[in-house]
Parts: C-alpha cells; structure tokens; sequence
C-alpha cells in the first residue's frame, strides 16, 4: 500500500507541539484522492500525444506541469501530516522514504537503458550517453540536456534518459522545499528541527 494511501487518525494527545497554532488545527487524514488519480490520467495524455507525434494534440508541457503541482501537493500533504501526528517532520526520514520510492526504479530504467546503449550506439553517442547517466544519477539531468537542446526537439529522440528531467526537477524540489518549508514562519514555533 502507498506511503499516500495510509490513513491517520487526528494528531496524538500529549503535551503541545512546537508548531504555529494556524497549523496545529487537526486536518483530515491523508486517505486515497481518487481525483487526484483522475488528473494524472488526464495529465499523461497530452506527453503520450506529444511524444507519438499527433499533431495538435500535443500539450506535454502542461501534462508535466499538472504533474509537478500534484507531486507538490501530495509531498506538501504529508509533510504536513507527519508535524500534525508527530509535531516535528524528521527531514532525514522524508529523504529515505523519497529515495526507497525513487531510486530502485531509477536503477532499473539506467541499466536497461546502459545495455541497449552499449548494443546499439556507436562510440560518440555511447560517451554522450554516459554523461546524460552522470546527469541522471546525480539528478541534474534537466540542466544537463537543457544546455545541448530542447526537450521537445528531435535530436532528443536518440537519448534513452531524456525523460528523468523530469525527475531531476522533482528531485530538485524534494530537496529544498522541506527545507524552506522548515524556515517558514509560522511553520514551527520553538528551536531548529
């Protein structure tokens, strides 16, 4: 079951959390948003239209924007669950639970991607391929295949890892926004967490 399906009760009793009293109201608990799954279907379509090349039905840029404000939202949600049940957000922990969710994937996509590259580029597209899984690895890739071309053009047809760009920009996110989130006035009351 998805760490986003679990439901919660209200906040535990007990004395009183380091938070702003506008966020210590309980909130309803985390449950399944079928909605929300209704977006994203109706997000993928315009990138699967983009990316089979049907004219006028593109629009991939807003189904990835779609994406990202879905991905901000859910991630906002449970940070903000876990200060309501726990009073404090452990940032260490949310980086684990993000890269036991991410990283097993983006393992398999990089080596299936590194044999088919191996088998069938040649020896300059093979070194170029290499830096765009440096890229991917290190969650830069946006800015790395941003500095050769758009996204969008053709020449990005001949790069197996194109997509985590997308990733990168998520990961970027999930990186400094509990972060910034933490800063926050009105976010805590208290000490550093």
């Amino acid at each position: 079951m998805s760490e986003l399906a679990v439901q919660t009760g209200p906040a535990q009793a007990g004395p009183a959390p380091l938070i702003a009293p506008s966020l210590a109201k309980a909130r309803p608990a985390l449950a399944y948003r079928p909605e929300i799954d209704g977006l994203r279907a109706l997000a993928v379509l315009p990138v699967l239209f983009t990316h089979a090349g049907f004219a006028g039905l593109g629009g991939g840029h807003l189904g990835v924007d779609v994406f990202f404000v879905i991905s901000g939202y859910l991630i906002t949600a449970i940070l903000l669950r876990e200060l309501d049940r726990e009073g404090r957000v452990s940032i260490i922990d949310f980086y684990e639970r993000r890269a036991r969710r991410i990283l097993p994937v983006l393992f398999v996509v990089v080596a299936v991607s590194f044999v088919a590259a191996w088998i069938v580029m040649l020896p300059k597209e093979f070194r170029d391929f290499g830096q765009s899984m440096v890229a991917t690895g290190s969650f830069l890739s946006n800015v790395f295949f941003a500095s050769e071309n758009g996204y969008f053009l053709r020449a990005g047809d001949f790069k197996p890892l194109l997509h985590t760009w997308s990733l990168s920009v998520e990961e970027q996110f999930y990186l400094v926004f509990p972060l910034l989130l933490a800063g926050w006035p009105g976010w805590r009351r208290g000490g550093s967490r």
